[in-house]
């Protein structure tokens, strides 16, 4: 038996980083497991400790490979594994996230703004004694290396075993298969390596230049406006227009011509949500989104954002909160309130007979949901303030929550009185979210569960329309998908394309 020495033989050392990763990262991971089966049985207990014997020895086995390779590398490695593992299981343990492709790739598009929100003492304590003190023992530990035919033996000796544990495991297979993506994330050092490696491999393997769609004519000369808010983590349920108990649309549900239907996300997270609602159809192609194909055919188009994960966008006027700041007056300039900021006269102001305006917003992002509206509108309290959601009870949760939904009613009925006062436009209104949030359902935090497993807390989105007076007409459309905004958009502006979809239409 070997303690924390200054002089460890390589074999001792990486088995004892492979019991230090296993006792410090993998609650989530056998959490799961002893959710899913029966530990009463007998093939159930054999399973169980099959996948702890076998995790610790590959894992061991991985890390004597690498140390026997290089010290300095290996020691390089253990220092990076534990400190990513101590932030990755601290987002696990407190948001219920899964460490999958698809929480990599909003990992990597995540911006400094919206990274920053998640910092708390927690984050600190987690990472101080899971990442930096391991770190500090592995730099000052001696390993002692091992001959090439010990090493070669000890290698060898440990890959038949796992071959072997495998193999008499055979009869778990399905199980272990049926559930690899969940256990794949949950597993540390390896659910960012692998998936980050899978990440990138499909970026490259993606067409990176657009598929440009067939070209567009615009059929009349009358003026139409459509404003497009594309919301952050609204989910429907929290929506009083759609039978939820507390009042957060005062507004919109006294606004004539509002329509709402219910809709689904096609994704769990913002990069995805937002593509499904620009693109004419569900595909993991890069086909030219809406604002870019409007705008290459005679459309002006205007796209203002809070937000960032959007898909590349190819038009004139695109403006950041940066830009508007400046000539925004009052206390919502420090909101999602700034992207109207002269919006109407931005319209006016238009050459084009069809104006696209498209509104990217931030107000329903966690986990500081109590800083993304202004005082007046914390209409329900108490409200959560901590960043460690886990801490608040639920009541204040969804307190601050429904807060940011009754601010959205609030901007998207002063874009409609905006509307109305363009007597010369035909206009539209339409507001979808990019996906729904959590709210320690199931004891799940904000958004990013894989769909196949999603709750329906993360999917389940509203999808609001308004139309003005003598202008389109709304089908009685049961429940809609965001590919429906994509053939609305060019119906309501009366621009035909050989793309166009009638049944994808909310217009008639």
């Amino acid at each position: 038996m070997f303690t924390l020495k200054n002089k460890l033989k390589i074999a001792h050392f990486a088995l004892l980083m492979s019991v230090l990763n296993f006792l410090f990262f993998h609650y989530a991971f056998f959490t799961f497991v002893f959710e899913y089966v029966d530990y009463h049985s007998f093939s159930g207990m054999v399973l169980i400790i099959s996948l702890v014997v076998l995790m610790l020895v590959l894992n061991a086995l991985v890390f004597y490979l690498i140390c026997y390779l290089s010290h300095y590398v290996g020691k390089f490695l253990l220092i990076l594994f534990f400190n990513i593992n101590a932030v990755a299981v601290y987002f696990i343990n407190t948001y219920g996230v899964m460490i999958d492709k698809t929480m990599v790739g909003n990992i990597l598009n995540t911006n400094y703004a919206e990274s920053s929100s998640f910092f708390s003492i927690k984050l600190l304590l987690y990472l101080l004694i899971l990442g930096i003190l391991p770190s500090i023992y592995i730099i000052q530990v001696n390993i002692v290396k091992v001959t090439w035919k010990k090493f070669i033996i000890t290698a060898s000796l440990s890959l038949l075993f796992v071959l072997a544990l495998i193999l008499a495991n055979a009869s778990n297979w399905l199980w272990i298969d049926k559930n690899s993506k969940t256990l794949g994330a949950l597993a540390m050092p390896w659910s960012y390596s692998v998936n980050t490696i899978l990440f990138y491999s499909d970026r490259y393997k993606s067409n990176e230049k657009e598929i440009l769609l067939p070209d567009a004519v615009v059929a009349d000369r009358q003026k139409s406006v459509v404003v497009l808010v594309i919301g952050e983590s609204a989910r429907r349920a929290n929506f009083s227009l759609y039978g939820y108990s507390k009042n957060t649309n005062p507004l919109l549900s006294k606004v004539p011509n509002l329509y709402h239907f219910d809709a689904n996300s096609s994704a769990t997270y913002t990069t995805a949500g937002v593509k499904s609602i620009l693109e004419h159809t569900d595909t993991d192609k890069l086909y030219e989104i809406l604002p870019n194909y409007l705008y290459r055919n005679d459309v002006d188009v205007v796209w203002r954002t809070s937000n960032w994960g959007e898909p590349p966008v190819h038009i004139k006027t695109y403006q950041k909160t940066e830009a508007l700041m400046p000539h925004c007056k009052g206390e919502g300039c420090n909101y999602d309130e700034v992207l109207l900021s002269g919006l109407k006269e931005q319209i006016l102001a238009s050459k084009k007979n069809k104006v696209l305006v498209i509104l990217h917003t931030s107000t329903s992002h966690g986990p500081t949901y109590n800083t993304k509206y202004p005082a007046r509108f914390e209409v329900f309290k108490p409200v959560c303030k901590s960043v460690d959601l886990g801490k608040c009870s639920q009541a204040e949760l969804i307190n601050a929550y429904d807060n940011t939904i009754v601010y959205t009613d609030y901007m998207l009925a002063k874009i409609i009185d905006d509307l109305k006062q363009l007597k010369d436009y035909q206009s539209a209104m339409m507001f979808v979210s990019d996906h729904g949030e959590s709210l320690g359902e199931k004891n799940l935090y904000m958004h990013g569960v894989p769909m196949s497993i999603a709750p329906k807390e993360q999917y389940e989105i509203p999808f609001i329309v308004w139309v003005s007076d003598g202008s389109k007409m709304v089908k009685p459309n049961k429940i809609l998908s965001q590919n429906h905004v994509f053939h609305s958009v060019l119906k309501f502006l009366n621009v035909q394309s050989p793309v166009y979809d009638e049944g994808m239409s909310i217009f008639k």
